[in-house]
């Protein structure tokens, strides 16, 4: 019975032959069943590329999209075993924009075959996608330089493709690489010796079933990110998850992070069996000896090596959305079993993958590598990756569609995040709010320049104010004349703007205030991402709903046409986006109804 299992991916350049590889091996090692290779004659017939013959990446590529236009799309699993050892292999597309989808098979990956066509040599693709598999720490790489037969197995070719991509796999730090001459198609040198009488070494599969798979790290301090809490009946809490890290005992002392609570392993479980101890890649249940207040996404640690605890650190990511990423706007971030609020605060340079060069950025577009700083809205315990893939390995996932937009891993906490904390004082928001005898909130103004935000901002505070309200007013323009005077208007300064004035916000609201925010604010997600900081019920986005033309013809300041005439750039409703809100708290029609009585619409839906 074969002893353990080896995840692996295919990567590379487009057409290296990549699902041919895979499509061969499988049939090579009889994993393909009689009606796997009947359905692969028929679609051989109608997709194929190699004339009557068998095109053998039609077992891999299992989307319509994919047989139709002959390339990977997304990433194929297929599992196969021999007699010495269990395979996972990712078949990953070659695409530049499906780059997303080949960092996500990287990530779990042992080991990678990275394809080469021997008459294209080492490509672009080749060197972001060595890259991106020494950054998600995989370490072991098979050059397989495939279509041998097209070069006449020239050794010399081999030869200098080798010592190339050698070069590379030092740069990247890739640590292990073994050359492999191939015919994907014919099958040489897969699971059979070629032609090449040169050629000395492994098979492909002789590689594959002798290579190193790493193992789990079980002496190392105990790490249990808790994924679920058991509580079937009021007499037992149990916290399930799997081990990322070390061996868990039955009496051993252990820290909650980040509450720092410290307990007493009272039992493990493995499978509802009751166990002495559990180790590293084990899904167990544990039980402490005294009430905690633990949740899904805690780490339970073991008390002589916790982990750091932090709210801020830098990290590499990989880039997945169209929408570039532009610092200051709000992402979910995923860590482990925890989720978060995050954002990007910095960019220090964008990575050209084909050169490894640090080049200056001010956003990251789709598929680009950078690295950044994050801050984040709770303090977590923090892992690097190369300490922990179940730990310092994160995603970024967009507010507003709950899409990933991006993939990282954490390189290391920063000592600011570790040494500031929020300082408590005994005066709080409740005790400020009940001495002015009311509840604070911010009401979030919204819509084109010239909508009437500002005029119907200002009859609202004056009604609140009669009422014996305390308000203050923050408007776009008075702003930029002090707390946000450095920032244009390109997409990555609105954001900050955006974000600057929230933060501030969410004091006055702290203070006790009835805040009035008067804002464009043409992006939904810094709006949401500027509702998130505050207690539900205590942010009113309020949508000034007024057509383009309307706003134009009034144009007081003379804007829209200056921004008509070019004078202005990136102006919003002209030559920049404005995303209309699609569920406001309330909607004002100003076309149907007068500001003034528009104002008392929002001070009787804010209960003023």
């Amino acid at each position: 019975m074969p002893a353990d299992r080896l995840r692996f991916i295919t990567c590379g350049s487009v057409d290296d032959g990549k699902s041919t590889l895979i499509g061969r091996l499988l049939h090579d090692t009889r994993q393909a069943s009689d009606d796997q290779m009947a359905a692969l004659a028929r679609d051989s017939a109608k997709h194929g590329t190699q004339g009557e013959a068998l095109d053998f990446a039609l077992l891999v590529d299992g989307l319509a999209a994919e047989r139709e236009q002959g390339i990977t799309i997304d990433v194929a699993y297929r599992y196969f075993s021999t007699g010495k050892r269990h395979f996972i292999v990712a078949d990953c597309p070659g695409h530049e924009q499906y780059t997303r989808n080949m960092a996500t098979g990287a990530s779990t990956a042992d080991l990678a075959i990275v394809l080469v066509d021997a008459r294209k040599g080492v490509l672009p693709q080749t060197r972001r996608h060595s890259w991106i598999c020494a950054l998600l720490g995989v370490k072991q790489v098979v050059l397989a330089v495939n279509k041998m037969d097209l070069v006449g197995w020239s050794e010399a070719v081999f030869e200098a493709i080798r010592a190339e991509y050698v070069a590379l796999a030092e740069a990247v730090g890739i640590e292990r690489v073994q050359a492999v001459p191939v015919s994907a198609l014919a099958g040489d040198n897969l699971t059979r010796r070629g032609d090449a009488a040169w050629y000395t070494g492994p098979t492909l599969l002789e590689h594959l079933e002798a290579a190193p798979v790493p193992a789990l790290d079980t002496q190392g301090a105990a790490r249990l990110p808790v994924q679920l809490v058991l509580r079937p009946h009021q007499d037992f809490r149990g916290y399930a998850g799997t081990l990322a890290q070390g061996r868990l005992s039955k009496g051993d002392a252990v820290l909650v992070q980040p509450s720092g609570h410290e307990a007493v392993v009272a039992s493990v479980a493995i499978g509802g069996r009751e166990v002495e101890a559990a180790e590293a890649g084990q899904a167990v249940v544990v039980t402490l000896d005294r009430e905690r207040d633990v949740s899904r996404g805690d780490v339970i640690s073991a008390l002589s090596a916790p982990l750091p605890v932090s709210d801020q650190f830098v990290a590499h990511v990989v880039w997945m959305d169209e929408a570039p990423l532009v610092p200051g706007r709000g992402y979910w971030l995923r860590i482990g079993t925890r989720e978060v609020a995050a954002t990007v605060t910095e960019i220090s340079h964008r990575i050209e993958v084909n050169t490894q060069a640090h080049e200056a950025a001010k956003q990251l577009a789709m598929n680009d590598v950078g690295l950044v700083k994050l801050s984040l809205a709770a303090p977590i315990p923090l892992a690097t990756y190369a300490e922990s893939r179940a730990l310092g390995g994160f995603i970024l996932v967009d507010r507003l569609t709950n899409a990933t937009a991006g993939a990282g891993v954490v390189r290391h906490g920063l000592r600011r995040g570790e040494n500031v904390h929020w300082q408590a004082f005994s005066v709080d928001k409740a005790v400020r709010a009940a001495q002015k005898g009311q509840t604070p909130r911010c009401v979030w103004f919204t819509g084109l320049s010239g909508s009437g935000k500002s005029t119907i901002a200002n009859l609202v505070e004056r009604g609140l104010v009669a009422q014996g309200c305390h308000t203050y007013v923050l408007d776009g323009d008075n702003v930029r004349h002090g707390l946000n005077r450095d920032l244009g208007f390109t997409e990555a300064d609105r954001v900050e703007n955006l974000r600057r004035v929230a933060e501030v916000a969410k004091l006055m609201v702290d203070a006790g205030l009835v805040v009035l925010v008067s804002f464009i604010a043409p992006y939904a997600r810094e709006r949401e991402t500027a509702r998130s900081l505050f207690a539900p019920g205590e942010f009113v986005e309020v949508f000034v709903d007024t057509p383009l033309d309307v706003c134009e013809s009034r144009d007081v300041k003379g804007l829209y046409a200056k921004a008509r005439a070019g004078k202005i750039p990136n102006f919003t409703g002209i030559n920049a986006p404005y995303e209309r809100p699609e569920a406001p708290d309330l909607r004002l029609d100003t076309t149907a109804a007068t500001p003034e009585v528009l104002a008392r619409q929002v001070i009787d839906a804010i209960g003023g």
